[in-house]
């Protein structure tokens, strides 16, 4: 058994730290760079993975170099890569060109375009995370973890979903852009999912569990790069479900590891073992139910 299943794209990421957007026909010289694995479902698993979670992952990956990388870096983490596909198109590149809070991205899907669902395979865990999917394969791995027992958190981004199958997920999180772009407000009871997590601009979030509603406060940071910062929250999130936390507590967790993110260049960056959050939680007065 598996602790977590992540479901999602697996990207080569090339970011580039800039003064200012470029204008039409127009060069600028980026005053950094990262080039680093990315795609938000491994982002999260990859921290989850560092924490010591038994974790696997569903996805595909092109007969490539960066392929391969995406290959031996969960294996090195430990992450179980059977539900990997390895095809015959070229692995995913996202390159984000990131000025201050504002960032432009654009992807090309490649091998991310072929992955499939894998029930026999996700059977395996406690709880299914899914970030970066089509519409249709959320909608087939909700129906499936509904019907199976199995706990399922979904990043949705811009996906739409039938209110049916939006009531079957376990916990739901958008950030404050896309849920007011679905919604027209902030207003919660508008989504039907069993339970609710809004991240919001600069920091917090709005979490609604089950009929009640309540505000995470953030922990401000210098942005440098925000980056895989809700790939990260996602983290913490299920980390603390997972660890019989109340969802307040876990939603504090997500918030430190999304801190711990935007300071750094890259959506990996940040990640340190399980210990050395531990120690920051304390730093910061968070008052988390570490064991022990």
């Amino acid at each position: 058994m598996f602790d977590v299943i992540g479901m999602g794209n697996l990207n080569y990421d090339i970011i580039f730290l800039l003064d200012r957007f470029p204008e039409f026909h127009e060069k600028v010289v980026s005053r950094e760079a990262h080039f680093g694995l990315g795609g938000a479902a491994g982002n999260t698993i990859s921290w989850l993975a560092t924490f010591g979670l038994k974790t696997g992952f569903i996805g595909a990956v092109g007969r490539d170099e960066i392929g391969e990388a995406h290959l031996r870096y969960f294996e090195r983490l430990g992450v179980d890569t059977s539900g990997i596909d390895v095809v015959d198109l070229p692995s995913g590149v996202a390159v984000a060109m990131v000025h201050g809070d504002d960032k432009r991205i654009v992807k090309y899907l490649g091998a991310n375009s072929l992955r499939r669902f894998k029930p026999d395979y996700a059977k395996k865990t406690r709880l299914l995370h899914l970030s970066s999917n089509p519409p249709e394969l959320i909608e087939e791995a909700v129906r499936f973890a509904n019907a199976n027992g199995v706990l399922i958190s979904v990043d949705i981004g811009e996906a739409t979903l039938p209110r049916d199958v939006e009531g079957m997920i376990d916990y739901l999180l958008m950030n404050e852009d896309e849920y007011r772009r679905k919604y027209g407000s902030l207003d919660t009871s508008l989504s039907n999912a069993k339970n609710l997590i809004i991240t919001l601009n600069g920091g917090g979030a709005i979490v609604r569990e089950g009929d009640m509603t309540f505000e995470v406060r953030g922990l401000s940071a210098k942005v440098v790069d925000s980056t895989g910062a809700g790939d990260s929250f996602d983290a913490g999130l299920i980390y603390g479900i997972l660890s019989g936390w109340s969802l307040r507590d876990s939603a504090k967790l997500g918030m430190l590891l999304a801190y711990l993110t935007v300071q750094k260049v890259g959506a990996r960056s940040a990640i340190v073992p399980l210990e050395r959050v531990r120690e920051i939680s304390m730093e910061l007065g968070l008052n988390l139910p570490w064991e022990g």
